[in-house]
């Protein structure tokens, strides 16, 4: 794969700016053709194809923040001089060819396109039926940014598949994939894991918990979870389940004032069955898998423990690895529930929301991977790099 030079993708990046902002008004009517052929009953899907002024800006800024990050290509990892005479440097390299599947977010065609690029990968991105017109303009805008700058429009290409040519594509790419990226829920995942048959990297699946320890700081439990579940429940990062330490100090008060507080911003509670004794007219969870499930909606699952390695072991068991909090001030505790929780991010009194490339510092991400392997949590430019070994030698034979 060719190198480019980093003046050369950051010419790219400025050349996207611009005609991103130039074109900022087309880009928000495509956008509406596709919001009005869209079932709105899905609030979540419908909240994430949403493109509008702010949603502009921020890909700008995601542009302009990639832009000012160091190339993270050809960075030396190690450097060493052996016995033998061997020289060996390991510097990152590129992944290759990175392709991302996604759904309804428009915005990922940017976001995640710019990171990939900047870190010298071609990117073949698979946007969702639902966002046709909006990835058709924006991919114009990319073609326009490359060609201006003397590259093929090839670097950065959108696959216009059916669903059963996607499938046939994961099993016989036309062209050699080294990464699979599917943006989305179960279904999704699932659907892309069964068919590729290069490395696929598993992201965007949420379904996070939160335990309030006996330790707890009520006020400030109350407010993390508003946080965490309202603020935008089409987030992976938003919060789906609590599990309450059933020896807090006046346990059924404060679980009916989270009730109350919860019914007052329209958050719909399903219950296990011992918080069902407390709160007697909410659902009650009929089946287990109601545990595994990302809702993606306001909607808030309250169950019962009884100390924190109870609640660990839910959490370890359910959760989908993406993020989990307690709240507690107690430190020992926090430090003991942040060690043994299997998440990528583990939190002390604040909220999941924050489980965000911005967020953490990392700056525009191409996802949040939940996998183990290469990297865990929000995927940014230096996390979109391999390594390679270059070995010098003077006829060093091995004997």
């Amino acid at each position: 794969m060719e190198l480019l030079h980093t003046y050369k993708k950051n010419d790219v990046l400025n050349s996207m700016i611009q005609i991103i902002d130039r074109e900022r008004n087309n880009i928000i009517k495509a956008n509406k053709k596709d919001l009005e052929a869209f079932n709105k009953e899905d609030q979540a899907l419908y909240d994430r194809l949403v493109v509008n002024t702010s949603k502009v800006d921020a890909m700008i800024q995601a542009i302009k923040e990639v832009g000012e990050q160091e190339d993270p290509v050809n960075m030396i990892i190690s450097d060493l001089t052996l016995d033998s005479g061997l020289q060996i440097t390991n510097k990152t390299a590129p992944f290759g060819t990175i392709m991302i599947i996604y759904e309804s977010r428009p915005d990922v065609t940017v976001e995640a396109a710019v990171v990939a690029f900047k870190a010298n990968n071609k990117i073949l991105l698979k946007g969702g039926k639902e966002a046709i017109n909006s990835n058709l303009i924006l991919e114009k805008c990319w073609h326009e940014a490359l060609e201006e700058n003397g590259l093929s429009k090839d670097w950065i290409k959108l696959l216009h598949l059916k669903r059963e040519e996607t499938q046939e594509f994961l099993k016989n790419p036309t062209e050699k994939i080294d990464l699979i990226v599917p943006r989305g829920g179960e279904r999704l995942i699932k659907f892309v894991k069964d068919h590729a048959t290069c490395a696929v990297l598993i992201s965007g699946r949420g379904n996070n918990f939160l335990y309030v320890s006996k330790n707890a700081d009520w006020k400030k439990a109350v407010k993390v979870i508003i946080n965490a579940k309202t603020d935008k429940i089409s987030g992976c990062n938003a919060l789906d389940k609590v599990l309450i330490d059933r020896n807090i100090p006046d346990y059924q008060e404060k679980v009916q004032e989270l009730q109350k507080t919860l019914d007052h911003v329209d958050v719909e509670l399903v219950v296990d069955k011992k918080i069902g004794e407390i709160l007697f007219d909410e659902t009650q969870i009929s089946n287990e898998n109601t545990w595994y499930e990302e809702f993606l909606a306001m909607k808030l699952l309250i169950g019962e423990v009884d100390g924190l390695d109870q609640a660990i072991a839910i959490i370890n068991k359910y959760s989908g690895g993406h993020s989990s909090v307690i709240i507690t001030e107690d430190k020992n505790e926090a430090a003991t529930f942040m060690q043994q929780i299997d998440s990528a991010a583990v939190y002390h009194n604040a909220s999941t929301r924050f489980t965000d490339g911005g967020q953490m510092g990392v700056g525009a991400e191409l996802a949040i991977s939940t996998d183990k392997l290469h990297h865990r949590g929000p995927l940014g430019l230096k996390q979109l790099v391999t390594n390679k070994y270059y070995v010098f030698g003077d006829g060093q034979i091995r004997e």
